[in-house]
């Protein structure tokens, strides 16, 4: 998976930079128009050009993506053309009917050896112009093999400047990289040794909304954690914890939707950055999460990751807790 690696780090870098260049440029008119289209411009263009990156590296690849090219089409035409000149800026021959094309390719379904991709994970935290990432993954027999989180505005504690990129492939352990510099300067990362649930640290959404906050507030009660939980938006909770910045990420279902289904391309990469680091990764009941049963974690309720030494006795609050 040595290649496969570097090619998925390279284009995440690529299209981690396009993503900054879009968020500059567009979301303080957004914010004024209380739209979403700076996101959707930044969707699509990331997609499109990791969709055709992926297709010139690995010709035979499926690609598994959140984006849809006949979506696109149906947009008014300022959005196309804003994706189609941001496209055309790293990719020659980019015209509306092509990026659409590449886009669409993202619309296989899984299967015993495909590409995943969340174009931009943390889609208020991006219009906030603050933290989203770039999240690409290898499936092989449904198995994760290569992860990449570009985060480009996450400030960790082992560089000087925000913005880096962790990878992981199986058996090779978790590495973070500055997002504009070289390899030279990659570091491996390893999960916190915290064994005390009063000293951990919880990584949880900014948007309450995406979670029980009841189960939650219980969690934080029943570990007797003392810290106020970091909040922060999309996958770059997930490199955080690899980085040992954190102990715990939940993903409970809220109230009003108890039967819902997370989707694989918000898991995928961040699971195996973690599991890579140390760290351990499991629905709330316990179970290795699923990613054989198509677009959603259908088998799995809801997602735990923790450092790896406290996660049993966090499975054992969240069965209290839970009723």
């Amino acid at each position: 998976m040595i290649r496969e690696l570097s090619v998925g780090i390279e284009l995440v870098k690529e299209a981690s930079l396009l993503s900054v260049e879009i968020q500059r440029v567009l979301t303080v008119s957004a914010m004024q128009k209380d739209d979403r289209s700076p996101v959707t411009v930044a969707d699509f263009s990331v997609q499109a050009l990791i969709s055709h990156r992926l297709k010139e590296a690995f010709p035979e690849d499926k690609l598994v993506g959140e984006e849809d090219g006949d979506f696109l089409k149906a947009q008014e035409p300022g959005l196309r053309e804003s994706v189609t000149k941001y496209v055309g800026s790293r990719l020659s021959g980019a015209n509306e009917l092509s990026v659409a094309r590449w886009i669409n390719r993202g619309a296989a379904k899984p299967c015993e050896r495909f590409w995943l991709i969340d174009p931009v994970d943390g889609t208020k935290g991006f219009l906030r112009g603050e933290q989203y990432a770039v999240a690409l993954a290898l499936l092989v027999d449904y198995q994760v093999e290569v992860g990449v989180l570009g985060c480009p505005n996450l400030k960790i504690d082992l560089f000087d400047e925000p913005g880096v990129i962790f990878y992981a492939a199986k058996g090779e352990g978790t590495w973070a990289l500055p997002l504009e510099h070289g390899f030279e300067e990659a570091t491996r990362v390893r999960v916190s040794t915290c064994s005390r649930g009063n000293e951990a640290r919880m990584l949880f959404s900014y948007e309450s909304s995406h979670t029980n906050v009841n189960v939650v507030s219980g969690f934080i009660t029943g570990m007797g954690i003392d810290r106020d939980p970091l909040r922060i938006d999309s996958q770059a909770k997930q490199g955080l914890l690899a980085a040992g910045e954190g102990e715990f990420l939940l993903r409970v279902p809220p109230a009003e939707s108890p039967g819902y289904k997370e989707k694989i391309w918000d898991q995928a990469a961040g699971m195996i950055v973690i599991e890579e680091a140390g760290g351990r990764v499991t629905d709330l009941d316990g179970k290795p999460l699923d990613f054989s049963a198509g677009l959603q974690l259908v088998n799995n309720r809801g997602i735990l990751c923790s450092n790896g030494v406290l996660h049993e006795r966090a499975l054992q609050v969240l069965e209290a807790v839970s009723g």
